[in-house]
């Protein structure tokens, strides 16, 4: 392990200022864009011990270079619905950093994206690749578009004229794209088979998140919830602690959130509580995760349906799933959705620990509450880096015509999130934050991806 690093006062202030008037040039530039300013301001204030380790970062102005995207594409999407109307919404693709290697992340359809968004997304996707230790920079994506409702033919019509237009700037070598929110396998397949026909190449690599029968991977649906709960163990083990036999509460039904709910079980947990926009549903037996799948990946109804099917179990309308008890938490739904008071309602019920499944899913105030309180707090840059991590073992399968099994694929991504976990934690200790997993993710996130860029020259 290395010694700890520890700066001068007085330098340390004048790197701190230094900091925060990039902080503000950011803003400046990015009027509007709030969630990107808060990812940004995340990162940045942790950096000042590294640009006075490496003052080479400063000379090279590192920090205003990766915060502005290497490339920003934004389209219009026409498309048809049943009814023969025509609908016009907006795509984008932010490409952040290729510093790594090709720009890799998701694409979100969702009626609340919009360029903050997506550049929030892309940039916290830089740090999250980086820790992997793949070769891969960061980007994301996605449309203004909302799926639910929609008809197999809408959504087979939006995802192709979504793809006429991006399949330009795309490549297994370029920018590999994958799903994220309202982009699932039916969505990906829809994508990939537009690329396909336009292109007439079978790129396997230039998607991930395809199906089994056509160049997907084993573990790639299960990854990012089976990822962030052995993020989540590490921590635990840290503290001579372990998952069995905890309560725990999940935010979300989506993919993560039934993922993560099956490897808590499955790690001696009992899930009492899970949610969608509308409210939650509590389960003191533990939920079902057949029926919850059920209810909303094969009819993709609303959460409520869970509890009218599912005896003891009660449905709570438009309220938070955090004012349940619970040992621990994993929120997996959607940005800001656990805040100050919600975090002060967890540790006043007993909660031990809290691994983000989602990205950025805990405001600033809600973490800090979590800090003064000695809870554990695995960061999503981190605690959700799986779901790529398995993705890029998706795209050495496709590289080399191989297909794995689940269980060899499975101890990858545990060993992957192992060595995550290990590197924020050692870098925390480095850099004279010890136990603080946000500062140890964004700092060695960084520094990876800062040196290949002072390698690479101004580019």
């Amino acid at each position: 392990m290395s010694t700890t690093f520890s700066p001068p006062a007085a330098h340390h202030a004048d790197l701190d200022e230094r900091i925060e008037l990039i902080l503000n040039e950011v803003i400046a530039r990015n009027p509007a864009e709030v969630e990107f300013h808060q990812a940004a301001r995340e990162v940045l204030d942790c950096l000042g011990p590294v640009i006075a380790k490496h003052p080479e970062f400063a000379d090279h102005k590192i920090i205003q270079r990766i915060c502005e995207p290497e490339r920003q594409i934004i389209f219009r999407v026409p498309w048809t619905d049943d009814r023969g109307e025509v609908h016009i919404n907006r795509g984008m693709r932010v490409e952040f950093s290729s510093a790594l290697g090709p720009y890799k992340g998701g694409l979100r359809f969702h009626p609340s994206v919009n360029l903050g968004i997506v550049k929030f997304l892309g940039f916290e996707q830089i740090f999250k690749n980086a820790l992997t230790g793949m070769p891969i920079g960061g980007g994301k994506g996605g449309a203004d578009f909302d799926p639910k409702g929609r008809s197999d033919g809408e959504i087979m019509r939006f995802c192709q004229s979504f793809m006429t237009e991006l399949y330009r700037h795309l490549g297994e070598y370029t920018d590999v794209p994958a799903g994220d929110i309202g982009v699932g396998g039916r969505e990906i397949g829809y994508l990939f088979g537009q690329y396909k026909r336009i292109t007439n190449r079978y790129e396997s690599g230039v998607i991930t998140g395809k199906g089994l029968d056509w160049g997907g991977a084993l573990v790639r649906t299960e990854a990012t919830g089976y990822g962030a709960v052995y993020f989540l163990n590490e921590m635990l083990r840290r503290r001579g602690e372990g998952i069995e036999g905890r309560t725990a509460i999940v935010s979300g039904s989506g993919n993560v959130a039934i993922y993560a709910i099956e490897k808590l079980h499955a790690l001696g947990a009992k899930v009492v509580a899970c949610s969608d926009s509308s409210g939650y549903v509590h389960d003191p037996a533990g939920i079902d995760l057949e029926l919850l799948q059920q209810v909303k990946e094969i009819e993709r109804a609303r959460i409520s349906q869970y509890a009218e099917r599912r005896r003891d179990a009660r449905f709570v309308a438009g309220a938070s799933v955090w004012e349940v008890p619970c040992d621990l938490a994993v929120p997996s739904a959607t940005q800001n959705e656990l805040h100050e008071s919600d975090a002060v309602a967890l540790v006043k019920n007993g909660c031990v620990a809290v691994a983000e499944g989602a990205n950025m899913p805990t405001t600033p105030a809600a973490i800090r509450v979590f800090a003064d309180a000695g809870v554990a707090f695995g960061p999503g840059k981190a605690a959700n880096a799986g779901g790529v991590a398995t993705s890029a073992l998706e795209m050495q399968q496709n590289a080399s015509r191989d297909s794995w099994t689940f269980e060899h694929t499975e101890a990858r991504l545990a060993e992957i999130m192992r060595n995550i976990h290990q590197l924020c934690d050692e870098t925390a200790e480095e850099f004279g934050a010890p136990g603080d997993l946000v500062k140890g993710a964004n700092i060695a996130g960084f520094q990876r991806v800062a040196h290949a860029m002072v390698a690479l020259g101004l580019v």
